[in-house]
Protein backbone atom coordinates (compact mmCIF):
# COMPACT_ATOMS: atom_id res chain seq x y z
CA UNK A 1 0.00 0.00 0.00
CA UNK A 2 1.28 3.44 -0.96
CA UNK A 3 1.73 5.68 2.10
CA UNK A 4 1.60 9.42 1.48
CA UNK A 5 1.72 12.69 3.38
CA UNK A 6 1.01 16.34 2.56
CA UNK A 7 3.47 19.20 2.94
CA UNK A 8 2.20 22.62 1.90
CA UNK A 9 -1.54 23.33 1.98
CA UNK A 10 -1.58 26.77 0.36
CA UNK A 11 -3.83 25.86 -2.57
CA UNK A 12 -7.08 23.93 -2.75
CA UNK A 13 -5.73 21.40 -5.24
CA UNK A 14 -4.27 19.57 -2.25
CA UNK A 15 -7.74 18.09 -1.74
CA UNK A 16 -7.60 16.56 -5.24
CA UNK A 17 -4.30 14.86 -4.41
CA UNK A 18 -5.54 13.33 -1.18
CA UNK A 19 -8.91 12.29 -2.59
CA UNK A 20 -7.29 10.72 -5.66
CA UNK A 21 -4.63 8.76 -3.79
CA UNK A 22 -7.13 7.53 -1.20
CA UNK A 23 -9.39 6.31 -4.01
CA UNK A 24 -6.39 4.45 -5.43
CA UNK A 25 -5.90 2.59 -2.17
CA UNK A 26 -3.26 4.82 -0.59
CA UNK A 27 -2.86 5.43 3.14
CA UNK A 28 -2.93 9.08 4.27
CA UNK A 29 -0.25 9.26 6.97
CA UNK A 30 -0.66 12.92 7.94
CA UNK A 31 0.08 16.50 6.96
CA UNK A 32 2.08 19.53 7.97
CA UNK A 33 -0.38 22.23 9.09
CA UNK A 34 1.87 25.13 8.04
CA UNK A 35 -0.02 27.35 5.58
CA UNK A 36 -0.46 30.91 4.34
CA UNK A 37 -4.21 30.32 4.02
CA UNK A 38 -5.66 29.41 7.45
CA UNK A 39 -9.08 28.74 5.95
CA UNK A 40 -7.57 25.90 3.91
CA UNK A 41 -6.11 24.31 7.02
CA UNK A 42 -9.49 24.57 8.74
CA UNK A 43 -11.17 22.92 5.76
CA UNK A 44 -8.49 20.22 5.78
CA UNK A 45 -9.08 19.54 9.47
CA UNK A 46 -12.83 19.19 8.88
CA UNK A 47 -12.44 17.00 5.80
CA UNK A 48 -9.81 14.69 7.31
CA UNK A 49 -10.31 14.87 11.10
CA UNK A 50 -8.47 11.60 11.63
CA UNK A 51 -5.31 12.67 9.84
CA UNK A 52 -2.58 13.72 12.28
CA UNK A 53 -0.78 17.04 12.00
CA UNK A 54 2.95 16.35 11.88
CA UNK A 55 6.01 18.58 11.58
CA UNK A 56 7.25 18.55 7.99
CA UNK A 57 10.78 17.50 8.90
CA UNK A 58 9.39 14.41 10.61
CA UNK A 59 7.41 13.63 7.47
CA UNK A 60 10.50 13.98 5.30
CA UNK A 61 12.53 11.80 7.66
CA UNK A 62 9.94 9.02 7.98
CA UNK A 63 11.27 6.13 5.83
CA UNK A 64 7.85 4.46 5.69
CA UNK A 65 6.34 7.31 3.65
CA UNK A 66 6.47 6.73 -0.11
CA UNK A 67 5.07 9.99 -1.50
CA UNK A 68 4.96 13.64 -0.48
CA UNK A 69 2.13 15.73 -1.95
CA UNK A 70 2.88 19.45 -2.28
CA UNK A 71 0.53 22.40 -2.77
CA UNK A 72 2.69 25.03 -1.09
CA UNK A 73 3.23 28.62 -2.27
CA UNK A 74 4.40 28.08 -5.87
CA UNK A 75 7.91 29.48 -5.39
CA UNK A 76 8.47 26.97 -2.55
CA UNK A 77 7.30 23.82 -4.32
CA UNK A 78 10.54 22.93 -6.09
CA UNK A 79 12.58 23.24 -2.90
CA UNK A 80 10.16 21.06 -0.98
CA UNK A 81 10.10 18.52 -3.82
CA UNK A 82 13.89 18.36 -3.84
CA UNK A 83 13.94 17.91 -0.07
CA UNK A 84 11.42 15.07 -0.40
CA UNK A 85 13.29 13.32 -3.22
CA UNK A 86 16.60 13.61 -1.37
CA UNK A 87 14.78 11.90 1.52
CA UNK A 88 13.88 8.94 -0.66
CA UNK A 89 10.31 9.91 -1.55
CA UNK A 90 8.46 10.38 -4.81
CA UNK A 91 6.61 13.65 -5.30
CA UNK A 92 3.19 14.72 -6.51
CA UNK A 93 3.00 18.49 -6.70
CA UNK A 94 0.40 21.02 -7.72
CA UNK A 95 1.07 23.16 -10.76
CA UNK A 96 3.30 25.05 -11.22
CA UNK A 97 5.95 22.64 -10.02
CA UNK A 98 8.66 25.23 -10.62
CA UNK A 99 8.65 29.02 -11.02
CA UNK A 100 12.17 29.65 -12.41
CA UNK A 101 14.59 28.06 -14.87
CA UNK A 102 17.05 27.55 -12.02
CA UNK A 103 14.47 25.55 -10.09
CA UNK A 104 13.77 23.44 -13.16
CA UNK A 105 17.44 22.57 -13.52
CA UNK A 106 17.70 21.75 -9.81
CA UNK A 107 14.71 19.43 -10.06
CA UNK A 108 16.07 17.77 -13.21
CA UNK A 109 19.38 17.15 -11.46
CA UNK A 110 17.69 15.74 -8.38
CA UNK A 111 15.51 13.36 -10.40
CA UNK A 112 18.58 12.14 -12.30
CA UNK A 113 20.57 11.62 -9.12
CA UNK A 114 17.86 10.03 -6.98
CA UNK A 115 15.74 8.16 -9.53
CA UNK A 116 12.64 9.55 -7.84
CA UNK A 117 9.41 10.62 -9.54
CA UNK A 118 8.60 14.33 -9.85
CA UNK A 119 4.98 14.41 -11.03
CA UNK A 120 2.83 17.50 -11.49
CA UNK A 121 -0.88 16.85 -11.11
CA UNK A 122 -2.28 18.94 -13.96
CA UNK A 123 -5.78 18.99 -12.51
CA UNK A 124 -7.46 20.43 -15.62
CA UNK A 125 -6.58 17.19 -17.40
CA UNK A 126 -5.93 14.61 -14.69
CA UNK A 127 -8.93 15.56 -12.53
CA UNK A 128 -11.42 16.41 -15.29
CA UNK A 129 -13.42 13.44 -16.54
CA UNK A 130 -14.27 14.97 -19.91
CA UNK A 131 -10.55 15.57 -20.52
CA UNK A 132 -9.85 11.89 -19.80
CA UNK A 133 -12.58 10.84 -22.24
CA UNK A 134 -11.20 13.21 -24.88
CA UNK A 135 -7.82 11.53 -24.61
CA UNK A 136 -9.39 8.15 -25.27
CA UNK A 137 -11.36 9.43 -28.26
CA UNK A 138 -8.23 11.00 -29.75
CA UNK A 139 -6.30 7.75 -29.25
CA UNK A 140 -9.11 5.84 -31.00
CA UNK A 141 -8.86 8.14 -34.02
CA UNK A 142 -12.33 9.66 -33.58
CA UNK A 143 -11.22 12.98 -35.11
CA UNK A 144 -8.27 11.81 -37.20
CA UNK A 145 -4.88 13.42 -36.67
CA UNK A 146 -4.90 16.29 -34.18
CA UNK A 147 -3.61 19.49 -35.75
CA UNK A 148 -4.50 22.15 -33.17
CA UNK A 149 -5.64 22.69 -29.60
CA UNK A 150 -7.39 25.83 -28.40
CA UNK A 151 -7.54 26.01 -24.61
CA UNK A 152 -8.99 28.72 -22.38
CA UNK A 153 -8.62 28.88 -18.62
CA UNK A 154 -10.68 31.72 -17.12
CA UNK A 155 -10.68 32.01 -13.33
CA UNK A 156 -12.65 34.00 -10.74
CA UNK A 157 -10.53 36.42 -8.72
CA UNK A 158 -12.27 35.94 -5.33
CA UNK A 159 -10.22 38.75 -3.81
CA UNK A 160 -11.22 38.27 -0.14
CA UNK A 161 -9.77 34.75 -0.13
CA UNK A 162 -6.39 35.58 -1.67
CA UNK A 163 -3.19 35.76 0.44
CA UNK A 164 -0.61 38.49 -0.20
CA UNK A 165 1.67 36.21 -2.24
CA UNK A 166 -1.10 35.74 -4.80
CA UNK A 167 -0.31 39.21 -6.18
CA UNK A 168 3.48 38.76 -6.30
CA UNK A 169 4.73 37.34 -9.64
CA UNK A 170 7.92 36.11 -7.98
CA UNK A 171 5.77 34.02 -5.63
CA UNK A 172 3.30 32.56 -8.15
CA UNK A 173 5.57 32.57 -11.20
CA UNK A 174 3.41 34.77 -13.43
CA UNK A 175 0.01 34.00 -14.94
CA UNK A 176 1.39 31.82 -17.76
CA UNK A 177 3.54 29.70 -15.47
CA UNK A 178 0.80 29.51 -12.85
CA UNK A 179 -2.30 28.84 -14.93
CA UNK A 180 -1.36 28.27 -18.58
CA UNK A 181 0.85 25.32 -17.68
CA UNK A 182 -2.44 23.37 -17.73
CA UNK A 183 -3.06 24.26 -21.35
CA UNK A 184 0.58 23.68 -22.32
CA UNK A 185 0.26 20.19 -20.85
CA UNK A 186 -2.90 19.61 -22.86
CA UNK A 187 -1.31 20.85 -26.09
CA UNK A 188 1.55 18.38 -25.81
CA UNK A 189 -0.67 15.51 -24.67
CA UNK A 190 -3.50 15.72 -27.21
CA UNK A 191 -1.22 16.48 -30.17
CA UNK A 192 1.20 13.69 -29.24
CA UNK A 193 4.10 16.15 -29.19
CA UNK A 194 7.22 15.46 -27.15
CA UNK A 195 8.51 19.02 -27.51
CA UNK A 196 7.35 22.40 -28.75
CA UNK A 197 8.27 26.03 -29.20
CA UNK A 198 6.77 29.31 -28.08
CA UNK A 199 5.93 31.47 -31.10
CA UNK A 200 4.48 34.42 -29.17
CA UNK A 201 3.08 35.26 -25.75
CA UNK A 202 1.53 38.20 -23.93
CA UNK A 203 0.65 39.13 -20.35
CA UNK A 204 -1.35 42.05 -19.06
CA UNK A 205 -3.02 43.80 -16.17
CA UNK A 206 -6.36 45.17 -17.31
CA UNK A 207 -8.44 45.17 -14.13
CA UNK A 208 -6.20 45.81 -11.11
CA UNK A 209 -4.36 49.15 -11.35
CA UNK A 210 -3.85 49.09 -7.57
CA UNK A 211 -1.78 45.90 -8.00
CA UNK A 212 0.54 46.92 -10.88
CA UNK A 213 2.72 43.81 -10.69
CA UNK A 214 -0.25 41.47 -10.96
CA UNK A 215 -1.16 39.75 -14.23
CA UNK A 216 -4.82 39.07 -14.96
CA UNK A 217 -4.47 38.12 -18.63
CA UNK A 218 -2.11 35.84 -20.55
CA UNK A 219 -1.94 34.21 -23.96
CA UNK A 220 0.47 31.86 -25.72
CA UNK A 221 0.88 30.66 -29.30
CA UNK A 222 2.58 27.25 -29.47
CA UNK A 223 3.91 25.07 -32.27
CA UNK A 224 5.45 21.60 -32.58
CA UNK A 225 6.46 19.45 -35.52
CA UNK A 226 2.97 17.94 -35.35
CA UNK A 227 0.49 20.69 -34.51
CA UNK A 228 -0.27 24.20 -33.31
CA UNK A 229 -1.83 25.47 -30.12
CA UNK A 230 -3.36 28.63 -28.67
CA UNK A 231 -3.85 29.36 -24.97
CA UNK A 232 -5.73 32.12 -23.18
CA UNK A 233 -5.91 32.43 -19.39
CA UNK A 234 -7.40 35.20 -17.27
CA UNK A 235 -8.92 36.29 -13.96
CA UNK A 236 -12.15 37.75 -15.41
CA UNK A 237 -14.86 35.18 -14.62
CA UNK A 238 -18.05 37.24 -14.03
CA UNK A 239 -19.84 36.93 -10.71
CA UNK A 240 -23.04 35.64 -12.34
CA UNK A 241 -21.35 32.44 -13.51
CA UNK A 242 -22.18 29.72 -10.95
CA UNK A 243 -18.68 28.23 -11.01
CA UNK A 244 -15.12 29.54 -10.84
CA UNK A 245 -14.48 29.45 -14.58
CA UNK A 246 -15.87 28.42 -17.95
CA UNK A 247 -12.85 26.29 -18.88
CA UNK A 248 -12.99 24.98 -22.43
CA UNK A 249 -10.80 23.04 -24.82
CA UNK A 250 -11.27 22.53 -28.54
CA UNK A 251 -9.24 19.78 -30.20
CA UNK A 252 -9.18 20.08 -33.99
CA UNK A 253 -8.46 16.99 -36.05
CA UNK A 254 -8.27 16.20 -39.74
CA UNK A 255 -11.58 14.32 -39.54
CA UNK A 256 -13.53 16.25 -36.91
CA UNK A 257 -13.25 18.08 -33.63
CA UNK A 258 -13.94 17.75 -29.94
CA UNK A 259 -15.02 20.55 -27.64
CA UNK A 260 -14.90 20.22 -23.86
CA UNK A 261 -17.00 22.41 -21.62
CA UNK A 262 -15.33 21.21 -18.48
CA UNK A 263 -17.10 22.94 -15.63
CA UNK A 264 -20.34 24.35 -17.06
CA UNK A 265 -22.43 24.38 -20.23
CA UNK A 266 -23.70 27.95 -20.05
CA UNK A 267 -27.45 28.23 -20.62
CA UNK A 268 -27.41 24.54 -21.57
CA UNK A 269 -27.19 21.16 -19.88
CA UNK A 270 -26.75 21.03 -16.11
CA UNK A 271 -23.62 19.75 -14.39
CA UNK A 272 -20.09 19.63 -15.78
CA UNK A 273 -17.83 17.40 -17.92
CA UNK A 274 -19.64 17.99 -21.20
CA UNK A 275 -17.95 16.68 -24.35
CA UNK A 276 -19.12 17.48 -27.87
CA UNK A 277 -17.87 15.30 -30.72
CA UNK A 278 -18.31 16.15 -34.38
CA UNK A 279 -16.88 14.01 -37.18
CA UNK A 280 -17.94 12.43 -40.45
CA UNK A 281 -20.28 9.97 -38.74
CA UNK A 282 -21.88 11.81 -35.84
CA UNK A 283 -22.51 15.05 -34.02
CA UNK A 284 -23.10 14.16 -30.40
CA UNK A 285 -22.93 15.24 -26.78
CA UNK A 286 -21.27 12.87 -24.31
CA UNK A 287 -21.86 13.13 -20.57
CA UNK A 288 -18.48 12.25 -19.08
CA UNK A 289 -19.44 12.53 -15.41
CA UNK A 290 -18.97 8.79 -14.93
CA UNK A 291 -15.56 8.57 -16.59
CA UNK A 292 -12.83 7.15 -14.36
CA UNK A 293 -9.85 9.34 -13.49
CA UNK A 294 -6.80 7.29 -14.48
CA UNK A 295 -3.94 9.45 -13.24
CA UNK A 296 -3.91 8.45 -9.58
CA UNK A 297 -4.06 4.70 -10.23
CA UNK A 298 -1.30 5.04 -12.81
CA UNK A 299 0.83 7.18 -10.48
CA UNK A 300 0.40 4.64 -7.69
CA UNK A 301 1.47 1.85 -10.02
CA UNK A 302 4.46 3.91 -11.18
CA UNK A 303 5.63 4.36 -7.59
CA UNK A 304 5.56 0.62 -7.03
CA UNK A 305 6.88 -0.46 -10.43
CA UNK A 306 9.26 2.46 -11.16
CA UNK A 307 7.50 3.07 -14.47
CA UNK A 308 6.19 6.20 -16.22
CA UNK A 309 2.63 5.34 -17.22
CA UNK A 310 0.82 8.27 -15.58
CA UNK A 311 3.02 10.76 -17.41
CA UNK A 312 6.61 10.65 -18.56
CA UNK A 313 9.19 12.67 -16.69
CA UNK A 314 10.27 14.28 -19.96
CA UNK A 315 6.70 15.49 -20.52
CA UNK A 316 6.61 17.14 -17.09
CA UNK A 317 9.90 18.92 -17.71
CA UNK A 318 8.85 20.06 -21.20
CA UNK A 319 5.62 21.58 -19.87
CA UNK A 320 7.69 23.46 -17.28
CA UNK A 321 10.22 24.63 -19.87
CA UNK A 322 7.62 25.90 -22.33
CA UNK A 323 5.63 27.66 -19.59
CA UNK A 324 8.73 29.38 -18.24
CA UNK A 325 9.85 30.41 -21.72
CA UNK A 326 6.42 31.79 -22.63
CA UNK A 327 6.33 33.76 -19.39
CA UNK A 328 9.86 35.11 -19.85
CA UNK A 329 9.36 36.32 -23.43
CA UNK A 330 5.79 37.63 -22.98
CA UNK A 331 5.01 41.12 -24.24
CA UNK A 332 3.36 43.31 -21.62
CA UNK A 333 0.00 44.78 -22.63
CA UNK A 334 -2.71 46.66 -20.76
CA UNK A 335 -2.11 48.77 -17.64
CA UNK A 336 1.48 49.08 -16.42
Amino acid sequence: MLRFAVVGIDHGHTFDHVKGLLASGGEFVGYCPQTSVPALREAFEKTYPGAPQIDREKLFDDPSIDVICISAIPRDRAGLAIRAMRSGKDVMTDKPGVTTFAQLEDVRRTVAETGKIFSICFSERHCVRSAVKAGKLVAEGAIGKVIQTLGVGPHRLQLPTRPDWFFDPEAFGGIIVDIASHQVDQFLFYTGSTTGEVIASSIGNFGMPDKPAFQDFGEVLLRSDKAAGYVRVDWFTPEALPTWGDGRLTILGTEGYIELRKYIDIAGRPGKDHLFLVNGKEMTHIDCSGEKLDYFDAFTADVGNRTQTAMTQDHVFEVCRLSLEAQAKAARIGAR
